[in-house]
């Protein structure tokens, strides 16, 4: 295990603890002498890079989207300051909560380090969480003030016959309404645009308080697949750590990150995800370009700001991937030919070990030249994380974006980057690759899901140690002490150790149950071994205790089971054809063909399916903003069918 040095032995139950190799002689990374909290990241860029580009928009003229327009970090500065005396007068004070809630923009980041400059703790309200986890966080945080994007403003107030014991401050990131103010004034709450607040602070004056490396920063929910949400706390010195630990992969392969980046800010700031890799921008002094919010016009917004890195969900990878192999499809049988001779000599190169700039530099130029260009033309690094991204497709843009594509792996109780693969490694390929620098990991044996640390194939729950872990669940110590035990977090993540010292998620430890022969299935498992044909978007494999068999739910591939209606002469709309026997019994023996290829075990081959031509998704609460699934709601959901689904089957 090149990448891996051992710590620690292996115990009874867990294997050795081991860390990254580069950490071997010089310890766990650290933030950098004199940088204590989040407020010292962005003012030291601000000193060191005053008159940087920090935060861009798109201009819209006539309607049209245009150039990105930049406020540099000097700008930034100031407006900062005049929200921080602002928020000063209002009385709230160090320690306190402040909420903010809304889309990414700019307004959203220097609310944030408004609240870092006071020490106060930042409270993202998801934009995806709906009004009951809004009101349920404003309440369980205490939150007196909270920032919102004008759209979200009333969702806001619908909350505050319950909130406004607490709440007594509402600013708009934009205007406010005459109706929205007298709301707000029979709560008992006041409530301001974003250009009166700011100067609501003009001659107040105020000392920032000194901040230490164990003050909260932020208090971020996660959305959990069952129950209420769970406030993570999130010290200065874990945000700091997860920073040098972020910066330590580019540079390990000597393309640090520098302030000559441009980011692409899309994926949600209330998530740890982006949270992080936007601070580490930040303390680099790089652009943050922000989109407009519609995932259609995402890659017409990255070919305008031309990022050198992007980060990303599997299901904004898919998309990307999907556009690209239709794009190729649609071409003449010539430029087929010559991208399909360029994609194989390129991927057999990257697999013989050769770096992707060198792998076939004539096809860069002559084939993969044009994606590159749809992308910005200027990308390096695309990051993929929240979710497993399938090997095909991280493959498949490894090959055709000239960029070092990773797949990397965390939680919000551990950062956003616990574990991430090497850059420019193929051999990395479907793995999340080493632990990061700043922690310790060991794997402990599942004994009831066969898992056992201690074999020659080391497979368990993935358990980490390290300064970069959240502080606790607010609130909630009997929560926390569940998966704090010795000063190992336990992830509820299985994973696989490769033998190059990469890791592999295979499985979810909760999401396990028993089928009436007395067979324990590990449903998340399958789902990723089905999940890999073609004629599928997404899949719910279900089995309970009464039953002896598995069915599933499933999202076709729109595309892939119009292409097969046609070449069998079956007419129908993607509704019609979903409802159609013959395109149930196709994807069925798909499913068959590759239970045998990967030797399943008979009681885990499906037997009965339905097609939903409806993705499942956030509006029916059938998944997290993080794209899990919700399988106590799944099952509400579907319960009819399911029914129906075993009816039919015996």
């Amino acid at each position: 295990m090149e990448h891996l040095v051992e710590v620690e032995k292996a115990t009874e139950n867990a294997g050795p603890t081991y860390r990254n190799v580069l950490a071997k002689d010089a310890g766990l990374l650290q933030p950098p002498p004199g940088i204590d909290s989040c407020w010292d990241v962005f003012r030291n860029s601000v000193e060191k890079y005053p008159d940087n580009p920090m935060l861009g928009c798109r201009r819209i003229v006539d309607g049209k989207a245009g150039e990105y327009a930049w406020m540099t970090y000097k700008e930034v500065y100031d407006i900062v300051m005049k929200l921080a005396a602002s928020i000063s007068k209002s009385g709230i004070n160090k320690g306190e909560c402040c909420g903010i809630y809304g889309a990414n923009c700019p307004e959203w980041i220097i609310s944030m380090e408004a609240c870092n400059a006071l020490g106060v703790s930042c409270v993202p309200l998801y934009d995806s969480l709906g009004a009951g986890a809004v009101e349920f966080i404003v309440c369980h945080a205490e939150i007196q003030i909270a920032f919102v994007e004008e759209r979200k403003t009333s969702e806001l107030l619908k909350t505050c016959h319950a909130t406004s014991k607490y709440l007594k401050t509402i600013v708009s990131f934009g205007g406010v309404t005459n109706d929205q103010k007298e709301e707000a004034k029979n709560h008992g709450i006041s409530i301001f645009s974003w250009e009166e607040f700011l100067i609501m602070g003009g001659g107040h004056h105020f000392n920032l308080p000194e901040k230490k490396k164990s003050d909260i920063c932020t208090i971020m929910y996660t959305s959990g697949t069952t129950g209420d949400p769970k406030g993570v706390l999130i010290s200065n010195e874990s945000i700091l750590v997860n920073i040098a630990g972020v910066d330590s992969v580019p540079g390990s392969i000597g393309e640090p990150f520098h302030h000559d980046d441009i980011y692409m800010s899309y994926l949600p700031l209330a998530h740890i995800f982006d949270r992080i890799f936007e601070e580490v921008f930040i303390s680099h002094g790089s652009k943050i370009g922000f989109w407009r919010g519609d995932v259609k016009l995402l890659v017409d917004d990255i070919a305008a700001l031309k990022p050198t890195v992007f980060c990303a969900v599997p299901r904004v990878l898919d998309r990307i991937y999907s556009g690209l192999t239709a794009k190729v499809s649609s071409g003449g049988l010539l430029k087929k030919t010559l991208f399909n001779v360029a994609y194989k000599m390129k991927l057999d190169s990257m697999r013989k070990g050769i770096k992707h700039e060198k792998a076939a530099p004539f096809f860069d130029k002559l084939v993969f030249s044009k994606v590159k260009e749809r992308l910005g033309g200027r990308l390096r690094f695309i990051v993929s994380g929240g979710a497993p991204l399938a090997v095909a497709v991280e493959e498949y843009l490894r090959v055709v974006t000239c960029a070092s594509v990773v797949q990397g792996y965390g939680l919000t109780e551990t950062g956003a980057a616990s574990f991430v693969a090497i850059p420019n490694d193929i051999s990395m390929a479907g793995t999340v690759g080493p632990p990061v620098q700043h922690m310790d990991v060991r794997l402990e044996s599942v004994p009831e899901m066969g898992y056992d640390a201690l074999s020659s194939i080391p497979r368990g729950e993935i358990c980490v140690k390290g300064s970069v872990l959240f502080s606790g669940y607010f609130k909630r110590e009997d929560l926390t002490q569940e998966v704090m035990i010795d000063g190992w977090f336990h992830t509820g993540d299985v994973g696989e150790w490769q033998p190059n010292g990469s890791l592999k998620i295979i499985d979810r430890k909760k999401n396990i149950f028993k089928l009436s022969q007395g067979e324990y299935v590990a449903v998340e498992n399958l789902e990723n071994i089905y999940g890999v044909i073609q004629e599928i978007d997404s899949i719910w494999v279900y089995g309970n205790s009464f039953e002896s068999f598995l069915v599933a739910v499933i999202n076709p591939n729109q595309q892939a089971l119009e292409h097969w209606a046609e070449h069998n002469g079956i007419a129908g709309n993607f509704s019609e054809l979903c409802e159609n026997p013959r395109a149930r019994e196709h994807i069925l023996s798909e499913l068959t063909k590759i239970a045998k290829e990967k030797k399943l075990k008979g009681f885990e081959f499906i037997k009965a399916i339905h097609l939903d031509p409806l993705p499942f998704d956030m509006e029916r609460d059938l998944i997290t903003p993080t794209y899990k699934k919700k399988r106590p709601q799944m099952l509400k959901h579907y319960q009819g069918t399911i029914d129906a689904l075993y009816k039919t089957a015996k």
